[in-house]
């Protein structure tokens, strides 16, 4: 009979090897914000395997993010986008993220998306601290903080992920029922959110999106197109 020990570890070898989509849930992902604090906010987004952390910041009208997805394909890429003025795609301002090859850290751009062909370009609205990493699993953690109109309470939010990357740039995506109805309305209080990060609560403090309120601060769309990736990271337990 094996050992109290032996089968903690055969456990533990098993849960490692369990789909990240059954084994994890954005409650149960170590993701903090830039100040190393929880997010107030996580969201187990309803299809592609996404999750969404996040903090609003209303003394600036700012939001503080870091969406975690896998992409369809080995090259394949993840975006998150908000649309000022509709909740589809068309409209969308993105920030897209893909690894240029195996083991390479993630590189991460903005996509103002009018047509299936995805193309670079300047975003409506001021960002900053924009970055990705990667996760176990061939997850991608894309951050950033964004301004929001002063005074909303939500935003249309998009997420996606994608078919390959040829040459820098990102292919059309699947057009699976779930590729199809990845948008909601992100509303910004914790009382509307489904869930909390863990260690989070009411009045605690915010995460990277005490940022910049001037566009010479802010990684807005002056600077559009030419962003950085972080060093790779891995924050799940599992190898």
């Amino acid at each position: 009979m094996a050992s109290n020990s032996s089968l903690l570890l055969l456990l533990l070898a098993v849960a490692c090897f369990i789909s990240p989509a059954i084994s994890q849930t954005c409650s149960t992902q170590n993701i903090l914000s830039a100040d190393r604090t929880p997010f107030e906010n996580c969201l187990d987004l309803p299809v592609l395997d996404s999750y969404l952390h996040y903090t609003y910041n209303a003394t600036n009208s700012s939001l503080s993010v870091a969406f975690v997805a896998t992409p369809s394909r080995s090259n394949g890429w993840v975006a998150w986008a908000i649309n000022p003025t509709t909740r589809g795609m068309f409209g969308s301002q993105a920030f897209l993220a893909y690894s240029p090859r195996a083991g390479a850290r993630p590189e991460v751009n903005t996509y103002n998306i009018s047509s299936y062909n995805l193309s670079r370009g300047r975003l409506s609205f001021d960002f900053w601290n924009l970055r990705a990493e990667a996760m176990a699993g061939n997850r991608i953690v894309i951050r950033t903080s964004v301004k929001v109109p002063a005074g909303a309470e939500s935003v249309n939010q998009v997420w996606q992920i994608g078919g390959n990357v040829t040459s820098g740039r990102p292919g059309v995506h699947p057009f699976n029922a779930a590729n199809l109805a990845s948008t909601a309305v992100l509303r910004f209080t914790v009382s509307d959110a489904p869930s909390s990060a863990p260690g989070s609560a009411p009045g605690s403090a915010p995460g990277s999106a005490q940022g910049p309120t001037t566009p010479e601060q802010a990684g807005g769309p002056g600077n559009a197109g030419s962003m950085t990736a972080s060093p790779r990271s891995v924050v799940d337990y599992c190898p």
